[in-house]
Order: structure tokens, then sequence, then C-alpha cells
């Protein structure tokens, strides 16, 4: 495990409603993301090919040289068909405003999303901004420009 871990300062946007629904959290010591639970009021059906945005009732900070990818949990993905529709979802380091959860549900059925349920995780990321340079030419490989299974199945 990662012994820099950075801290991430996390901030309820309605702690009296909200009191009831964890905030992120890893549920094994070795887990790689932290789940996030629905902050919805009612139980919501989301009908198969239908996206909804899903609030988690929190804001965050993260430090420079971080982003937050959020990700599908992959009991509901396999067992449900409901995934995240950007997968995965990049919340920037500057962003601080309610974080939400675009799903969509890939299955035959509707599907009952209820308050506090966990919907998704979050696993945190370092990154770093690239410098652009502009040519007229690339150097030569030998792969070149074979794409989408010109390697091999």
């Amino acid at each position: 495990m990662c012994t820099d871990s950075p801290t991430i300062q996390l901030k309820r946007l309605h702690p009296d409603r909200d009191r009831d629904i964890p905030l992120p959290r890893y549920m094994t010591p070795r887990a790689a993301g932290m789940d996030l639970c629905a902050a919805i009021e009612d139980t919501w059906t989301l009908e198969p090919g239908r996206i909804a945005l899903v609030p988690l009732g929190f804001a965050m900070a993260l430090p420079d040289g971080f982003e937050a990818q959020i990700r599908p949990r992959s009991g509901l993905a396999i067992h449900h068909g409901i995934t995240v529709v950007n997968a995965p979802g990049t919340i920037d380091s500057d962003y601080r405003g309610e974080v939400k959860v675009g799903l969509i549900n890939l299955g035959p059925v509707c599907f009952a999303l209820r308050r506090g349920e966990r919907i998704a995780q979050m696993v945190i990321q370092r990154v770093c901004q690239a410098q652009v340079a502009a040519v007229v030419e690339l150097d030569v490989t030998e792969r070149g420009a074979g794409g989408f299974g010109s390697t091999g199945i």
C-alpha cells in the first residue's frame, strides 16, 4: 500500500439530512476503491437503457497532482447491468461541487436504487499534465497505425 497517502477533505453538503449516508470509505484493508453511497431521498427506479445522475451528498478537495476516478461496482454491473455511464469518470483536484455519479441500466429489467446503497467506487490516482508539442512527423514503430485488434485477439 501507498506510504505517502494524500489527505482528501470531504464536506457533507446536507449534514442534518444525510447523516445516515456513509462518507466514502474503504470496505477492506487492501481495497483500491472507496465505496460511494446514493444520497437520494426516496427509491429511484432506473429503467433499462436509462441514465440517472445520482447525488452523493458531499463535495471534496483533492490535493494538487491527484484525481478521483469513479468506477462501477462489479456486483451491480455483473448481476444487474448497472454501470457508470462515463466509466471511469474523472474528478479534477480543482472541482468543489457536489460529487455525483452517472449510472446507466444496461440490464433487461428495472432496477430499484435505494437511499444509502453503494453504487460506485472512487479510486484516487496521481496525475501529471503533459507538455504538448506539435510536430510534422512522428517516429516510426513496428506497430505503426495498427489498432483495434491488429496485435491479435
